[in-house]
Formats: structure tokens, sequence, C-alpha cells
């Protein structure tokens, strides 16, 4: 595989970057994205987007990083044994979007391009990425328009890869301290390049562009919900479970400070507020007790309401 390959990945995620920078600015209609450009010593660098204090949006940001050297971290190299001494490079975006109103929900993408080099023998690359929604006050008809769209942007390339990746995003954005899922899911996909360049690459380009459909009608319908001081902490209580999630099993997380990513960049996806309470239990019967009854642990979504 040629540079080429890597090139043509880089355009697509810098322009990507900046139309979806630009959708969500528009939705909130009074804040717009800073950019913080940055190098990285040993290869690479990047540009960080964030916006801060909107209409909707409290915090977010929308990251575009390229960042290559030598040598593995070992978050990479533990896990694959088979990239040791090669060369490597990382390029991606991701985004995180944490609103204001506890009745919107936080959402979270990433799509990202690998590949490791070592002479004489074939490069090792693959594709990952995925979205996925956190609600507070969960919607039931937001989470299907959700997996809806999902499903629609996996449809082309086989009838088993929206269950698949549906599936492994439940099982990767899971809380094993808590015995509960991060949020409603979405899709989660790594190591993709069975099928090819072409074909994996307009896999990734077919989910990123999947979640501005997804996510904005959720913001157009619940931005203007009222909400309270009670809400409100709800909201700041359940983004603690964001940064367990976040500092204790996210892979990017991790492979981004011990390759020695900027550290501003990477806890960028952080809330800009969280609270922790001792045993909290949601009152009976409450909207906070719906969310842990019905919304945290995995479900068919869509398969459910056909049913209805």
């Amino acid at each position: 595989m040629s540079h080429a390959y890597l090139e043509r990945v880089k355009r697509y995620l810098l322009d990507f970057q900046d139309r979806l920078c630009q959708s969500l600015a528009q939705a909130d209609g009074h804040a717009d994205f800073v950019e913080d450009a940055w190098t990285r010593e040993d290869g690479g660098g990047g540009r960080s987007r964030v916006i801060t204090e909107g209409a909707v949006f409290e915090k977010g940001g929308v990251n575009f990083s390229h960042v290559f050297g030598e040598n593995l971290p070992p978050s990479a190299s533990a896990a694959r044994p088979e990239l040791a001494g090669r060369s490597f490079h990382a390029v991606g975006v991701s985004w995180v979007m944490h609103p204001h109103n506890p009745h919107l929900p936080t959402t979270h993408g990433n799509v990202r391009f690998f590949i490791a080099e070592k002479e004489g023998e074939a490069p090792v690359w693959w594709f990952g990425g995925g979205i996925d929604l956190t609600p507070y006050y969960p919607m039931l008809e937001d989470v299907i328009h959700w997996h809806h769209t999902a499903r629609e942007a996996c449809a082309p390339f086989g009838d088993d890869v929206y269950p698949r990746y549906k599936r492994w995003c439940d099982e990767y954005f899971y809380l094993k301290h808590r015995d509960e899922t991060r949020g409603v899911g979405g899709l989660f996909f790594d190591d993709v390049n069975e099928e090819g360049f072409e074909q994996s690459f307009a896999f990734q380009q077919a989910v990123a562009e999947a979640f501005v459909p997804a996510y904005l009608p959720i913001i157009e319908k619940r931005q203007n919900m009222p909400y309270g001081e009670r809400e409100r902490d709800f909201q700041n209580y359940r983004r603690g479970r964001y940064v367990e999630f976040n500092l204790v099993y996210d892979r990017g997380t991790l492979f981004g400070l011990q390759s020695g990513g900027r550290t501003e960049s990477i806890l960028m996806s952080m809330p800009p507020v969280a609270h922790w309470a001792y045993q909290y239990q949601p009152e009976e019967g409450s909207p906070e007790a719906e969310l842990y009854a019905h919304y945290l642990h995995p479900r068919e979504w869509l398969e459910e309401a056909d049913r209805a």
C-alpha cells in the first residue's frame, strides 16, 4: 500500500472535520469553533477545534490528528505483537459534544486509519471508528432514529454489518465496574480491512457521514425543552460515567497518551462539569430511574420497534 492511500484518507478527514464543524456551529447558532493547531515532537500533529458556552453546546470538540513514528506505543504493540519493529501512521477525526440541556444527549464519534510498515514486508493497515449516543433523559423515538440512521449507513455493505458493529458498540462502551453501558450505543468497528482498501474506506466514510443526520434532528426536537436544577444535577452526575469510561477503558485515550499525543486534545472529550455522589439511587418511578431501568443495558432497539 503506497502513501497515496494515506493521503487520500487524510484529505477526506480534513474535509470532514471542516464540514462537521460547520454543521454543528450552525445547529448551535451562537458560538463557533476555535482552532488550535499543534505539532508532535516525535512526528505529526493536528488541529483541535473547540466550541464553548454556545446556545446549545456547553462544550464540544472536533479534533483532527495525524501522528507517526518509528515505535508503537505499548497499547498497540501489546495487543498486536506482529506490529513490533514497524513504523506507523495514525490519522483520524474524533468528536464529542456536551450540550447544556440535559434532555439533549452527549454524543461521540471517531473515524481513523492506521498503517504500520516494515521494510521487506507487506504493510499492516485497518480502519476503525464509530458513533454512539449517551442520553440522560432519553426519548425512545430519538434512540430508534439514531439506530435507524446507523443501520441505513451500514446497509450497502451487507445485512450483517449493522448487527455486528451495533453489538460491538454495546460491548465496548460498557463500564464493567458499574455493570451498565455508557449510553444507548450505535456503531463501533475496528480492524476493518477484509474487503480491501476501497470498500473499507467507503464504509468509514458512510459511518462518518451518518452522524449529522443521526444527531441534528434530536437537537432540533429537544434543545428547547425546559429543565431545572434537578435535571442539571443528574446530567452532571451521569457525566461522571463519561469520565470514568474514558480514563479507565477507552483505547483512543490510552493510545493518545502513550504515543505522546497532545494531552489537551486527548482530554478534550471530558465534560466541563461532572459530579460524583456516594451510593446514589434514583427515586423509584422517576425519569432518572427510567434511564437505569430501560436504557443502560443492550437492547435490540430496531427489532423492538418493528414488533411494536
